[in-house]
This record gives C-alpha cells, sequence and structure tokens, in this order.
C-alpha cells in the first residue's frame, strides 16, 4: 500500500525527472604527428646576455654615431628558421635593450616544456652603445658618455628561435606575448607560415598586371620625383623605412 502511495505521489508531482538515453558514438581522432629525428642544441634553456660588451683589460669602451642604417632596409642574412620549425621575425627595424633580452628570456623560460622543446638566440647580445647627456647640462664640450647598449634589428630579423617536439599551436600564444611587447611590430612565424607569405609574394610579383607601382615610378622619376623622396626610397621603393 504504501508503494502505491510513492508511486502515486511521484507521478502526480510538479518535479519530472530528466531521461537521459545512453547512446555510444564513434569519435575519430586525427593521428600525432611524426617528428622525425629533430637535431636539439647543447643548451635548451636562453642564455643570459651581457649588459655592456667585454672589452679588453686598459681598454677605453669606443662610443659611436647613431647609425640608423643597421636598421634599415631588409635582412639578407639571418631571415631563415636554422631548425625549420617556430620563432619570432621583425615586421621592421628598431633597438632591443638589456631590459627586452630579459623580458624574452623570462617569458620564453617559464612557460616553455624544457623537457621536450628548447629556444636559441638569433640576435647578438647589446653591443651598440648610446650616448647621453645629463638633464640640464649646456651643449657643447664633446660627446656625451655612454648610457647604454643595444642590438640593432632589421625588419626580416629572427629574434629567437623555438623548436622540439611540439606544435606551433602549443608556442604560438607564447610567441606572440613575447612579439606584442618587443619596441617594433614583430610575429610569430612558423616554416610552413614563412614559404606561403614567400610563395605569395612570388604570385603577386608574377601576375601584376598594374603598371604604376612605386618601382616604376620612382625609376622613371615620375612628377619629378627624385627631388624630394628620401634616398631610402630609392634603393627599396618605399618598402622599408
Amino acid at each position: 500500500m504504501q508503494a502505491i502511495k510513492n508511486v502515486a505521489r511521484s507521478l502526480l508531482s510538479t518535479w519530472q525527472p530528466i531521461l537521459i538515453t545512453p547512446v555510444a558514438g564513434l569519435k575519430i581522432f586525427p593521428s600525432p604527428i611524426k617528428f622525425g629525428n629533430i637535431e636539439y642544441p647543447e643548451r635548451s634553456r636562453l642564455k643570459v646576455v651581457d649588459k655592456v660588451p667585454q672589452f679588453p683589460a686598459g681598454m677605453r669602451p669606443p662610443k659611436m654615431q647613431k647609425r640608423l642604417r643597421y636598421m634599415r632596409g631588409p635582412e639578407e642574412i639571418q631571415n631563415f628558421l636554422m631548425y625549420r620549425q617556430f620563432g619570432i621575425i621583425a615586421i621592421c627595424g628598431g633597438r632591443l635593450k638589456y631590459g627586452h633580452f630579459e623580458m624574452i628570456r623570462l617569458t620564453i623560460g617559464r612557460k616553455l616544456d624544457q623537457s621536450r622543446m628548447f629556444a636559441i638566440w638569433r640576435v647578438d647580445p647589446p653591443w651598440q652603445p648610446l650616448t647621453k647627456r645629463g638633464l640640464g647640462h649646456r651643449m657643447g664640450g664633446g660627446k656625451g658618455s655612454i648610457d647604454h647598449y643595444v642590438t640593432p634589428v632589421k625588419a626580416g630579423r629572427v629574434i629567437i628561435e623555438i623548436g622540439g617536439h611540439c606544435e606551433f599551436f602549443e608556442v604560438e600564444k607564447i610567441l606572440t606575448q613575447v612579439a606584442n611587447q618587443l619596441p617594433f611590430k614583430a610575429k610569430a612565424i612558423s616554416q610552413e607560415i614563412m614559404d606561403k607569405d614567400a610563395a605569395k609574394q612570388k604570385w603577386l610579383e608574377e601576375n601584376n598586371q598594374h603598371l604604376w607601382n612605386w618601382k616604376y615610378m620612382i625609376q622613371n622619376n615620375m612628377l619629378g620625383c627624385h627631388k624630394w623622396i628620401s634616398p631610402v626610397d630609392k634603393q627599396w621603393f618605399n618598402k622599408y623605412l
């Protein structure tokens, strides 16, 4: 009798139990990538760079002019990935200070899995001296004292390189975070992205039907542009600063 009352109470109540029908499904996951034989460097972590270059004993640190040509134009040597995996590439020219090197090293060191990944520098430690005068000093009296050292970088230069048993989606967020904190425009890249960009640029140059481009106008001195354009534009045709 009590069982009948319980059944009737459950049928007449406003609360209805949720009915779940178990179904057996089939999930197909992509097969893991075969990395093959990956060459690892001797050190998997980024090295600590010197804040000031080491000079021989008794040698006065030399001073230097601005030499903006070290940042202008494209990079023609260090513009490829040695391990053909991932890295950060500069989009335009700029200068790296010691603080930027430390920011890159600490960020990569905290978030990179050292057991199966590695990172290497592709730029030299700070070597170019920059001078600065104290606040309120008079002009004249020779060149100011050395304030700090920097590393000039051209467009297309590879800053750091990451590799190992990993895929691009694992390191893309880390590389993008570092690239956004650099003093110049930079982006995270992979070897596949570099190949696609090179193929796209080649296709655009071969299939371009518009003759009025910067190269044509500058080479033919259209509207007397040689009188007012920059000498850098005559060499790089408005592609680089």
